[in-house]
């Protein structure tokens, strides 16, 4: 498992009987989280003493019970990004910390690149992977469908000193911006994926991950570019393994561009226990290196 281990704003101190005990900064809150089946003893008061917490409902959905009036957002920063956290009306808080560790490796793979690099952030939400790579020298373009979670992706960059670095803000259905860009002939080094487990189309029609992950796939790889530097996309679908992921990247981009795929669990240290809660997958592609065979 590939695990976020870097953090300093951010701590899972403990977790049981499906909830996690997290501080965010200063605000401590305690969250549902569908994994942690194990029913360990809750010893730290915090569990008992926190400022919020989400409780599910048993008809769907859930709501917040706050301890104290929590600032309507508050900052946290993980190196040089600075990120806006709110709880919002289903358990999120606007950033999956977890993430850091595809942050890190992005960051370095554009910084060691040696050239100038294109990134394609779809699905992009409030703009984790947009930051690292503006932060890392890449010009971005960040997509996502809601315009409410593209102001807080914008509001992110203000607040980590990067408003004026080379990013484009789009508000747009995924899947026809990607088309749209074929079209125009714009072409990307990188690609990262970040795409709902279930959603539905702007006609009503149900779209499911596991059932589009590979057209998905093979529609964006029609925007990347001669000398594609990754290609990294990220699963929280029980039901859609990183192996499977894995596949799905080497069949549709290796026997065109050559490369390796990697693919694991990432996941989240447990100050309590010393163990690493799984978050999500990954999957990734890599391009060779300029001047190696294919």
């Amino acid at each position: 498992m590939r695990t976020a281990s870097n953090w300093k704003d951010y701590v899972i101190l403990d977790t049981s009987d499906g909830e996690k005990l997290e501080k965010w900064g200063k605000v401590s809150l305690v969250r549902p989280d569908p994994q942690i089946i194990w029913k360990t003893d809750r010893r730290d008061p915090l569990w008992k003493g926190a400022d919020g917490h989400y409780h599910r409902s048993n008809k769907g959905g859930g709501e917040w019970e706050f301890r104290k009036r929590l600032p309507e957002s508050w900052k946290i920063s993980y190196g040089a990004l600075t990120f806006n956290i709110r709880p919002t009306g289903f358990k999120h808080t606007g950033l999956f910390p977890e993430q850091a560790v595809n942050w890190d490796f992005m960051a370095e793979k554009i910084r060691g690149a040696g050239r100038e690099i294109n990134v394609l952030n779809l699905f992009a939400y409030t703009g984790g992977a947009t930051l690292a790579c503006a932060e890392a020298g890449a010009n971005v373009c960040h997509v996502d469908a809601s315009k409410g979670m593209v102001q807080w992706a914008r509001d992110n960059a203000a607040a980590s000193g990067l408003s004026d670095k080379p990013i484009r803000w789009i508000v747009d259905d995924c899947e026809k911006f990607i088309a749209r860009e074929i079209r125009r002939g714009r072409r990307y080094d990188a690609v990262i994926m970040d795409p709902p487990s279930y959603g539905r189309g702007p006609a009503g029609e149900v779209w499911k991950l596991e059932d589009c992950v590979y057209d998905l796939v093979k529609l964006c790889s029609g925007v990347l570019s001669d000398d594609p530097l990754f290609f990294l996309i990220n699963s929280y679908t029980t039901g859609l393994s990183p192996s499977v992921m894995g596949y799905i990247l080497g069949s549709v981009l290796t026997e065109k561009f050559g490369g390796e795929v990697s693919f694991d669990e990432i996941g989240l240290p447990v100050q309590s226990t010393g163990m690493t809660l799984p978050c999500g997958s990954t999957a990734i592609w890599e391009g060779s290196p300029r001047g190696q065979s294919r």
